[in-house]
């Protein structure tokens, strides 16, 4: 009698994946990438690389290691991560932690010296790729950083984003140089509900757990964020998480935030382990409708920061106070900011836009020899 394919699949060897990557201002394609990766097997073990290894193939890094490490380490679908990792992947070190293949997005990556970063693990027959997540890349969000421009707010008749940009900012974009001028615009997203359900884990709270909620922006999910949510989780069972829209961060905020629209961001809060649930587009101030229209809300927890007034320079977290749900959380990484982000990119803003170029060049490199693959497959 043959076994059950239960009882085979509890004898089956668990599948390593191995992924690797710089994961530098970590967005929602880095984490689409790291969700299809993990649906290829069982166990994913992620290499990130350290800043002087980026540096000598890349550019610079927006953020530094320590703070890419932990980024990818809260990301749901890492079972482990290498830090360090060479930037040209080799069977050896897939040997090393017995992942038995490699998986890259759908676009070649290229070393300093112009090789193929994955071309021995394809000769071992241990590469398999992922669809690539179009519409986000670190050097497009750079690029929106760079330009500091407020033109992803505007809207035109049918309530779309609008992309125009000055002839002006690309010129500072491009570093003064019209010959190479690497054009960031508004992003392509096009959000669907299959790609909110694919990163969503889909639980119910039970009806013993004590709900936490927190709300916010989360434009450029970093490092700060990841620890007040973490936090925010520990004290209780399961963390429903506001995220504003765009219009009401910008009425607060001003200037142009946010640089990631809303559901740029909610995927980038979804994809964090310690999330379980998030409303999108939630009301700045905590209403009674978000305290028990979604589930029965036990604690209202916020970072020890500043808060902005809402629009009508109420408290937003007053009816929280009143009813005595409201926690204030120490965050140890509180420094970390979007504003500081932001920061550290005008500080070194010329470093930036010499990558910007160069990366702009490698991109074309790279489509070129893509193309030239191709043509001679197709022949």
């Amino acid at each position: 009698m043959s076994e059950s394919p239960r009882a085979t699949e509890g004898k089956r060897k668990p599948i390593r994946v191995w992924v690797d990557g710089c994961f530098d201002l970590m967005h929602y394609g880095h984490a689409n990438a790291l969700r299809q990766a993990k649906v290829m097997g069982d166990y994913l073990v992620v290499g990130v690389h350290s800043d002087a290894e980026i540096e000598r193939n890349k550019g610079p890094t927006v953020m530094r290691e320590d703070e890419r490490y932990a980024a990818v380490a809260a990301c749901k679908w890492v079972d482990l991560v290498v830090p360090d990792a060479p930037y040209t992947t080799s069977v050896e070190v897939m040997k090393k932690y017995d992942c038995d293949f490699c998986v890259h997005g759908d676009d070649i990556t290229t070393a300093a010296d112009g090789s193929d970063c994955y071309q021995e693990v394809k000769e071992a027959g241990r590469y398999r790729e992922c669809k690539r997540t179009q519409g986000v890349s670190t050097t497009e969000l750079v690029g929106r950083m760079l330009l500091m421009t407020r033109d992803h707010h505007k809207r035109n008749a049918s309530g779309s984003a609008l992309a125009s940009v000055s002839n002006e900012d690309l010129t500072t974009f491009s570093g003064g140089s019209s010959r190479q001028t690497p054009v960031t615009k508004v992003s392509h997203f096009l959000p669907t509900s299959r790609r909110i359900v694919q990163f969503s884990e889909g639980r119910e709270p039970k009806p013993t757990d004590k709900v936490v909620y927190v709300d916010g922006t989360f434009d450029l999910f970093h490092l700060g964020h990841i620890e007040f949510l973490k936090r925010a989780r520990a004290l209780g069972d399961y963390l429903l998480v506001g995220v504003h829209d765009d219009q009401i961060v910008n009425a607060i905020k001003g200037v142009n935030y946010p640089l990631m629209n809303l559901h740029e961001r909610v995927l980038s809060v979804l994809a964090c382990r310690y999330v379980d649930e998030v409303i999108i587009g939630a009301p700045y101030s905590v209403t009674e409708d978000v305290l028990s229209k979604v589930y029965k809300v036990d604690i209202v927890a916020h970072g020890n920061t500043s808060t902005f007034p809402d629009l009508d320079g109420k408290d937003p977290y007053e009816i929280p106070k009143k009813k005595g749900l409201y926690v204030e959380l120490e965050n140890p990484s509180a420094n970390i900011t979007t504003a500081d982000i932001i920061q550290r990119i005008i500080e070194h803003r010329q470093r930036f836009e010499e990558r910007q170029a160069r990366k702009s060049n490698k991109a074309a490199l790279e489509t070129e020899a893509e193309r030239l693959l191709k043509g001679s497959s197709v022949s």
